[in-house]
């Protein structure tokens, strides 16, 4: 058995040995370890970090961000360049999609394609500054998507990006929704006891 340092493994795959460390600090691939804890590779982990770098380049990575209202471009442009930057930083390359949207609203028309991208396998990597970027609630619904189709979803957790404006407005249509059932609900039983009381009235005439 063949054994390869980070830095020979490197120039046989084509990679940089940052990448390669990288990689195996966030688990994208791990090395395998000696007895003084230094790093190193054999043939089988060669042919598995090239069939990883063949799946890894027909995906796409996504930057996704995201506003309630027009008012917040200026909190859009943050999360922009903060996405970017860290994206960058990674040696990754990535398309950014910006989208102006209520984070209750799953609807949404760029983040169902979003969606489906990772359910067809088009999506390995996605980006968001905070988890309300991407889902007010149901997060977790989302996460335990990407896992299940093999998408990498990175939360960034800046909470100065994440408009606490925004999550006043979410919370004010929240009451507003259920009032209006609430309402609804009165308007039917009213109406329907209205229908009662003709129903009894008919009924004592006859």
């Amino acid at each position: 058995m063949t054994i390869y340092t980070v830095g020979q493994l490197a120039k046989i795959i084509g990679y940089s040995v940052s990448t390669l460390r990288r990689w195996d600090r966030d688990g994208t691939y791990q090395a395998r370890r000696t007895k003084g804890n230094r790093r190193y590779y054999t043939d089988e982990d060669i042919q598995q970090i090239l069939r990883l770098s063949v799946s890894a380049k027909q995906k796409s990575t996504i930057l996704y961000c995201r506003v309630s209202s027009p008012a917040q471009k200026d909190d859009l442009q943050s999360q922009v360049v903060a996405l970017e930057s860290f994206a960058t930083g990674r040696g990754t390359v990535f398309e950014t999609i910006q989208e102006i949207g209520g984070g209750m609203n799953f609807s949404r028309k760029k983040f169902m394609g979003i969606i489906t991208g990772i359910i067809n396998g088009e999506i390995g990597t996605l980006v968001v500054a905070h988890k309300d970027r991407l889902a007010r609630f149901g997060f977790e619904l989302v996460e335990n998507l990407c896992k299940q189709y093999g998408c990498e979803l990175i939360v960034m957790n800046q909470e100065s990006l994440s408009p606490q404006q925004e999550m006043v407005e979410d919370l004010m249509s929240i009451i507003h929704t259920f009032s209006c059932r609430l309402y609804g609900l009165r308007k039917y039983k009213s109406k329907k006891e209205v229908l009662k009381l003709v129903g009894n009235e008919t009924k004592s005439k006859n």
